[in-house]
């Protein structure tokens, strides 16, 4: 019988204590069993993005070098030796099943810089689009102020908020958000459910870590104050637990569940629709009006007939029909002057007027 999940467009992150299992070297087993749940979600129209951490441990146990050397430079290293062999694995898992997957390097300054946020965005869309796996870690080799507690964690919220995701997983090697410390204290109980983060939830994060990872429960929290702020819910769960994964797609109560502060699309929708920051604007024919309209579609420069304004490409910019009535609002592909220079033309043309692309639409239906 096939299975029921509730969520469409997930982001797994998932923890090097996860990975590890505890120890100091990557676990085939583990690595196996959690790409077994994504390729099972992938396989049923699930469009899933993983977020990795564990690089420097990879290199680290590829060099075989101590734990206790920590400076910057030398997880650098271990980063550019790691990065390599951790995306050879997941290739290699991925490859078992049929299905592909793709290393993604991020910073912080690719998701704070306008085009490079677009240019990301668009990356992760088009492969999840093309039904290929984005394994997602932040750039550790040359970003010196990425390595530091809660790059991951931070990382993918970020992510989540990027994609329009409505899940975000953070895999961990604790069953979720606890009253205090499991470890020391008997008392301490399981938060099944948060539906907002509050001071006294805060409060709960304590100075909990994991063993390998840079992460804690606190930059956890964190995390799940960002991204459940963009319309996804978040779920901390014990990376152990068997088909963890795919238990918290069909929607168990499984570690500790963060509400959502608002519908993802949603929550789009109102971005765009409140954008007033430039007076753009583009006329479209009957044909593109019509497809808009009533199917849904992308907007297309073979449909467009006039370009007012001035807006850089990522602004929303209005549509508007022949009688000059709004249709739809959405997020430009292209700077006025190029959707000027595109204008009446066919998609497969852009290339060649411009020297260069960005996609076929001028607004895609996802925005």
């Amino acid at each position: 019988m096939a299975q029921r999940f509730l969520f469409g467009r997930p982001v797994f992150k998932i923890g090097t204590s996860t990975l590890t299992g505890g120890t100091s070297y990557l676990s085939l087993a583990r690595l196996a069993g959690l790409v077994e749940q994504v390729v099972e979600a992938h396989r049923v129209g699930i469009r899933p993005i993983v977020v990795s951490s564990g690089a420097i441990a990879a290199g680290r146990q590829r060099l075989d070098f101590p734990r206790d050397q920590k400076d910057v430079s030398f997880k650098q290293v271990l980063a550019a030796v790691g990065q390599s062999r951790l995306m050879h694995l997941y290739d290699q898992f991925f490859d078992f099943h049929a299905v592909t997957s793709a290393q993604v390097l991020l910073t912080r300054s690719d998701l704070s810089e306008r085009q490079r946020y677009l240019n990301a965005r668009n990356t992760l869309l088009g492969l999840c689009e093309r039904g290929v796996i984005p394994i997602v870690n932040e750039n550790d080799a040359v970003a010196s102020d990425e390595i530091k507690v809660g790059d991951n964690d931070t990382l993918s919220a970020l992510v989540a908020n990027l994609v329009d995701a409505d899940l975000l997983v953070l895999v961990s090697d604790i069953a979720g958000l606890y009253t205090a410390d499991p470890l020391t204290d008997p008392t301490a109980r399981l938060v099944e459910e948060v539906p907002a983060i509050t001071q006294s939830i805060e409060a709960f994060a304590g100075n909990i870590r994991s063993g390998l990872g840079t992460g804690g429960m606190a930059t956890k929290l964190a995390a799940a104050k960002l991204a459940t702020a963009s319309g996804a819910q978040v779920q901390i769960v014990d990376g152990s637990e068997p088909n963890a994964l795919l238990r918290v797609l069909r929607g168990e109560r499984l570690g500790t569940r963060f509400l959502s502060r608002t519908d993802p699309m949603e929550s789009r929708k109102r971005w765009i629709l409140s954008g007033l920051s430039r007076p753009g604007k583009v006329t479209v024919d009957g044909g593109a009006a019509r497809a808009l309209l009533q199917q849904g579609a992308s907007l297309l420069p073979a449909g467009v007939i006039r370009v007012e304004g001035s807006f850089e490409r990522g602004d929303p910019i209005d549509i508007q029909d022949r009688e000059g009535r709004r249709i739809a609002r959405g997020v430009a592909n292209y700077n006025a002057a190029d959707t000027e220079s595109i204008t009446g033309k066919r998609s497969s043309d852009i290339e060649r007027i411009l020297g260069y692309s960005y996609g076929d639409h001028l607004v895609h239906r996802d925005n």
